[in-house]
């Protein structure tokens, strides 16, 4: 199995104008992947981290990136493929919801 860390981005309006069938089967569909030992949780708020030429640690509030659609959660998942990682976040609220799942494939 591989390691896969996803970053789902989606915001109220998006998840507001779901059918909530869809929704609800989304919910489960989380439901049963934390049951299986996913790790996954909401994005709190980010804190931008420098130590440029380890010369001292310097931290600024809020993301270094910015996208169309808030960052909205993040999990670890393990699949045997990223073909199998994406089926698995297809179904995630992010995915369903008019928001986009990110798949990154994790190498060590």
């Amino acid at each position: 199995m591989a390691k896969f860390v996803t970053i789902g981005y989606g915001d109220q309006a998006g998840y507001e104008r779901t059918d909530p069938g869809v929704r609800d089967a989304a919910h489960a569909h989380d439901a049963r992947l934390r049951g299986q030992g996913t790790e996954m949780g909401i994005a709190g708020k980010p804190v931008q981290v420098r130590n440029h030429d380890a010369a001292g640690t310097d931290t600024q509030d809020g993301p270094y990136l910015s996208s169309a659609l808030p960052v909205a959660g993040f999990a670890v998942i393990d699949a045997s493929s990223l073909a199998e990682a994406v089926e698995i976040v297809s179904q995630t609220p992010c995915a369903v919801a008019h928001g986009v799942v990110e798949v990154w494939p994790l190498q060590e």
